[in-house]
């Protein structure tokens, strides 16, 4: 235990190690989509922002601009890009993958795939994306699970294919909140499915099963168990956010249920904050139980 606990408390800095070589020798095919610009965004999910950000906005009004796939697990779909972003990103991402760039993976259920932080697009990118156009609905949709405080994020690109990953099992996501985005290329099958939250499971639980529908989005709870089904050909990426709260998380972490026990990481960590009296918190902590 104490070996993985060693393990993983090296990860941030092996990920800042990487990021630094990718920032100076990386070249990338398409440099505009490492700015987010509103043309690479739906129209339908703009005015659903514009919807969520006016004075007059509730949940009711929202449900009537987006998809409610499933009520009573509270999974909704929405447009977010446009397909010729998508397009372009993917082609960036292959770049990437091509290129002689050390690369880290996603997490440990995942092999392939692309950590958009290593990669520089978090700050001009990501982080605007959850905090002008996430967090407001977010916060109609998700108030009790730190909706209104998304304030931190991990955001990466899963990839599934034949010879590679295929499927994935069962599981529960740190965030608080997470956005599925289907960017394509070309597959079959690979739907996603979701079972009982992970904080009340039932004997028997019912699964839903969703298709994935290429430049649109999924956002559900973190703590929904889900997976994904094997591709039976082609290629499929998907962009994951995991959102946060450290205003939730801070009181029980959602991963080992229990008061987190912090050290220091880089960035954004995973969203916890720890702060002296006076000063303000910074989201750059880990919690070394999970």
């Amino acid at each position: 235990i104490q070996e993985e606990v060693q393990r993983r408390k090296q990860l941030a800095h092996q990920s800042m190690a990487r990021k630094a070589i990718i920032s100076q020798c990386y070249k990338p095919k398409h440099p505009e989509v490492y700015v987010l610009q509103d043309s690479f965004l739906a129209p339908e999910f703009l005015e659903t922002v514009k919807y969520c950000t006016s004075q007059d906005a509730d949940l009711q009004g929202l449900l009537r601009c987006i998809d409610s796939i499933s009520a009573d697990k509270r999974i909704y779909r929405l447009p977010v890009f446009s397909k010729e972003f998508c397009r372009l990103f993917i082609e960036e991402l292959e770049n990437f993958e091509q290129s002689e760039m050390p690369k880290g993976r996603p997490n440990t259920m995942n092999n392939y795939g692309v950590l958009l932080n290593e990669l520089g697009l978090y700050e001009a990118f990501i982080t605007p994306l959850r905090e002008k156009y996430l967090q407001p609905i977010a916060s109609l949709l998700y108030p009790d699970c730190g909706g209104e405080s998304l304030d931190s994020h991990k955001a990466f690109v899963v990839k599934y294919s034949l010879h590679e990953d295929l499927d994935l099992s069962s599981h529960y996501d740190n965030a608080e909140v997470t956005l599925n985005v289907s960017l394509g290329k070309e597959f079959t099958e690979g739907n996603l499915y979701f079972g009982d939250l992970r904080q009340a499971p039932t004997p028997v639980p019912k699964y839903v099963e969703i298709e994935h529908v290429v430049s649109q989005g999924l956002l559900h709870r973190g703590g929904q168990i889900h997976g994904a089904l094997p591709v039976t050909s082609g290629e499929r990426w998907n962009l994951i956010i995991w959102m946060r709260s450290s205003a939730i998380r801070n009181q029980l972490c959602p991963m080992c249920n229990k008061k987190p026990e912090l050290v220091e990481a880089e960035e954004f960590g995973d969203g916890f904050t720890r702060s002296t009296e006076g000063d303000m918190p910074q989201t750059v902590d880990l919690c070394y139980l999970i």
